[in-house]
């Protein structure tokens, strides 16, 4: 989702079987490179949802894919509660 008068993008994911968290890596890491070029985007929200708590160190990867700057990137693992 692009709110381009705030220049916010928000980035939403499921785990799944087939998408476990080498995948997930990857695939965040490619939208954060796509975003960080894109003129409407200075803040990227990704939301993972993990019901099956597939994810074993949630705050691991939140603070390996999160950053601020100029570009600033927000991950948050939300598991099944």
């Amino acid at each position: 989702f692009l709110l381009k008068q705030e220049k916010i993008v928000i980035e939403a994911k499921k785990t799944r079987d087939s998408l476990g968290i080498k995948e997930l890596g990857e695939q965040l890491i490619v939208d954060i490179t796509r975003y960080k070029n894109h003129q409407d985007c200075k803040v990227l929200f990704c939301f993972v949802y993990d019901p099956d708590e597939k994810i074993q160190n949630p705050q691991g990867l939140e603070k390996d894919l999160s950053s601020a700057g100029s570009f600033t990137v927000k991950v948050l693992v939300i598991p099944k509660r």
